[in-house]
């Protein structure tokens, strides 16, 4: 808009309107007419309007000589109004009414001043792995059994529930070539423009284990890692990335969990300084745990997604990871760590060893692919993470309806490393022959036409892995 109709405007989240309208109000009072409030259900309390969490509600602040204007245009929208009242009373006071009833009138000043702080202890104390290993299967029966993981295995399920096309804007969708997963959703909100945008997401739960002698700081560093990664991978430009925390921890009563939130948070400052990615916005949900009716209490582990929304100027140019062509080259971009630990592999077998983020190197590594795939050299990309180096060639390969010839030994010398070790910073390139030079990487195999993935004296045949893929969450 020219002139802007609203002057402030936040979401209905924690507390509903009392925490929308009490932040807002803070340095000017408001008053409320709950009674104005659409509501689902008939019957609801003045208290239970107040503090209702309902989903998908805005509170703005509208200066009266534009809301004409924008009752006008929810209209058109066919989008629901309602006014609830004014900001701005005698004394800085929340009041709240009910036909015409007082139900409620607080100092603003009591309510966001006058409340006692808590004082809580957090300590942290980098964990012993308590995991042994296990004796492991083949590399092949491996993969057969990592590709149909939860954490891996194919979300079709989830994603067609819900219509991902509304206007029909999405230029790389969440399911990408012949039902194969994507990296990011890119999206193309003005049809008469070829900006757009892609949203993705990092999580690296497995790293704050402390089982596996995680650190909730590399998992924060992971997971911001991994998000630009998706990003990069589908074109972006990692200078304009812009991310979104999201905190789902046990109870920060403990001063334990509260010792893995701090140290979450201060991966989460480094991180986004290192990759130049801002926090924009996040939300937290730091109570998740419950007690049994025999006394036990049942704990989330700590978890941190991070969501990122980066740029395209040209969504044309996007890249999918589906593998496009017999012949072209395999390179992987970044070097594999000696680590097992906090990965897929791990959470079945076992392994030693937590991988680090480098913050000097792994931001330049995104650069450069970018700049890369900015060059239209890179016919497909992906980045590795869940299952490791060779379950990412795996997903290419289902998504391109194509095989692969891999090399574990140019991977990392120890094969059960090079194919599923989970190290960050790293991304699969596929280019065509001509253009290998360019990348710099390890030369790691190319792309085949006969529909089997082969490794060493192993091969796993495609059809098999997509239908292994396909079924754990086939529901």
């Amino acid at each position: 808009f020219e002139t802007p109709r609203f002057h402030a405007i936040t979401d209905c989240g924690a507390g509903g309107f009392s925490s929308a309208v009490g932040e807002m109000g803070e340095h000017l009072g408001a008053t409320v007419h709950l009674e104005k409030a659409p509501l689902k259900y008939e019957g609801l309390t003045p208290t239970e309007i107040w503090i209702s969490e309902a989903q998908e509600r805005m509170v703005l602040s509208v200066p009266p000589a534009m809301l004409d204007d924008l009752k006008g245009i929810c209209a058109e929208e066919h989008v629901e109004l309602a006014v609830l009242g004014t900001f701005g009373t005698p004394g800085r006071e929340l009041v709240l009414r009910y036909a015409n009833l007082e139900v409620g009138r607080m100092p603003m000043a009591l309510l966001h001043e006058g409340i006692p702080e808590p004082t809580r202890h957090a300590h942290w104390t980098r964990p012993t792995p308590t995991r042994t290993s296990r004796e492991s299967p083949p590399l092949d029966e491996a993969l057969r059994t990592l590709i149909a993981d939860p954490r891996i295995a194919s979300k079709h399920w989830i994603i067609r529930q819900y219509d991902h096309e509304v206007q029909g804007n999405l230029v790389v969708k969440p399911l990408v070539g012949h039902g194969g997963p994507g990296n990011a959703s890119v999206l193309q909100p003005v049809a008469t423009s070829t900006r757009g945008f892609a949203v993705g997401c990092g999580l690296a739960t497995g790293l704050g284990d402390p089982r596996a002698g995680g650190d909730p700081y590399v998992m924060a560093l992971a997971a911001i890692d991994e998000c630009v990664r998706n990003l990069v991978s589908v074109g972006v430009d990692p200078e304009r990335i812009a991310i979104l925390d999201n905190f789902c921890w046990p109870s920060c009563r403990k001063p334990e969990n509260l010792g893995a939130l701090v140290r979450a948070s201060v991966g989460c400052y480094d991180g986004a300084k290192a990759y130049r990615t801002p926090f924009v916005s996040g939300k937290d949900s730091l109570n998740n745990q419950f007690t049994t009716e025999d006394g036990r209490t049942i704990e989330i582990p700590p978890t941190l997604l991070i969501t990122g929304l980066g740029i395209l100027d040209d969504v044309r140019r996007a890249v999918t990871p589906d593998a496009k062509r017999g012949g072209n080259r395999l390179i992987l971009v970044g070097d594999t760590q000696d680590a097992l630990a906090g990965s897929t592999w791990w959470s079945h077998w076992g392994g030693e060893g937590l991988p680090t983020v480098d913050l000097d190197v792994m931001p330049r590594t995104a650069r450069e692919v970018a700049r890369l795939i900015a060059s239209g050299i890179v016919r497909s990309c992906t980045d590795v993470s869940d299952g490791g180096a060779l379950t990412a060639i795996a997903e290419m390969c289902i998504g391109g309806d194509l095989g692969a010839e891999v090399d574990l030994d140019a991977i990392h010398d120890d094969a059960t490393i090079g194919a599923f070790g989970e190290s960050p910073g790293r991304y699969i390139l596929e280019v065509e022959p001509q253009h290998a030079h360019q990348v710099v990487g390890h030369r790691i195999g190319w792309v085949r036409d006969d529909r089997v993935l082969r490794f060493g004296a192993m091969a796993c045949d495609i059809a098999d892995l997509r239908a292994r893929w396909r079924a754990t969450l086939d529901w």
